[in-house]
């Protein structure tokens, strides 16, 4: 029971570090080092962290045949991720960014119909709608000019997508191997993706780094440690205490945490002031988010507490 405890101690930490994330990396990116540069520095001290954790106390191996596949969910699962969240977050707000990751959940239903065949019960195709309409009305309707760009929407969208693929893909690897095995093979290849994109090398060199403010650094370093390696390490405590859909309610929690960072931070005047990107129609439509999220969660339930029973009265008979 301690340890369950934990676990949704650790949940909760890694969704704040999130919240944090969203507003901390803000001021960062662009205006100190553009955001592809970001993931390069990100990716590469986070990699080696894991590498280094790897082979130290892990070194479990890998079948040659599974490689291809480690391959392809490092590109969803760390490169384009990555790649799409931070020149995403450098152009539209962190409220935003905060709200349309929580359809995360909704994306995954929807790639796991058509890849891996899931029905889709009644109850989460209302969700999947109810879900799509609230993620399609924050990014037009509910838009405001002076603090949301549509494109930077869209790439937080794609950001989104991207990981859901690759929690649609990673399945059978986690089910085969440890999850500290797979996520350092993601990383290794992620960042082999990462490097082949130009303009990481374009944000890096155009970077004057020996002019970047202490406050820079530690945000950085929040960033790379904290917002990466620290909550990968925290997820994977918990999946080992608690159901994925336990894990996967905490993203309810983000929105709320961004709003509760935006506040806190420009009270402290550690970042610019976002109060204004938090609109009554805004939380309207992460309410409708989070309603479509409740309704896949709920069936999933449903569906995984019949085949429990029905385990239960064949074994019985």
């Amino acid at each position: 029971m301690n340890k369950v405890i934990l676990a949704h101690i650790a949940l909760f930490t890694l969704n704040a570090i999130y919240g944090a994330n969203h507003l901390l990396a803000k001021g960062v990116t662009p205006d100190y080092l553009g955001p592809s540069g970001l993931i390069l520095v990100r990716g590469a001290i986070t990699t080696l962290l894991f590498v280094a954790i790897y082979f130290l106390f892990i070194r479990e191996k890998v079948d040659k045949k599974d490689i291809p596949l480690l391959a392809v969910t490092g590109l969803f699962g760390v490169c384009l991720n990555q790649l799409f969240f931070f020149n995403g977050l450098a152009l539209t707000s962190p409220m935003n960014v905060g709200i349309i990751m929580t359809s995360t959940p909704i994306l995954v239903v929807i790639l796991s119909y058509f890849i891996l065949k899931e029905k889709i019960t009644k109850l989460k195709g209302i969700g999947v709608v109810l879900g799509a309409i609230g993620a399609i009305a924050l990014t037009t309707i509910g838009k405001q000019p002076q603090f949301d760009s549509s494109l930077g929407d869209l790439y937080i969208f794609i950001n989104a997508l991207s990981f859901g693929i690759y929690l649609v893909l990673v399945k059978p690897l986690m089910n085969k191997y440890k999850p500290m095995t797979v996520i350092t093979f993601n990383f290794m290849f992620g960042l082999v993706f990462i490097m082949m994109y130009p303009q990481v090398w374009t944000d890096v060199f155009a970077a004057d780094f020996q002019l970047f403010p202490k406050v820079i650094w530690l945000k950085i370093a929040f960033i790379v440690i904290g917002a990466t390696f620290f909550t990968y390490l925290l997820n994977t405590f918990s999946l080992k205490h608690v159901s994925p859909s336990v894990s996967g309610s905490y993203i309810y929690s983000q929105p709320v945490l961004v709003m509760f960072f935006t506040f806190l931070f420009a009270y402290i005047g550690w970042t610019e002031n976002f109060i204004g990107a938090i609109s009554l129609e805004k939380i309207l439509y992460m309410l409708m988010i989070f309603a479509g999220v409740f309704m896949i969660s709920r069936s999933s339930y449903n569906l995984r507490r019949d085949q429990k029973e029905r385990e239960r009265l064949k074994k019985k008979s």
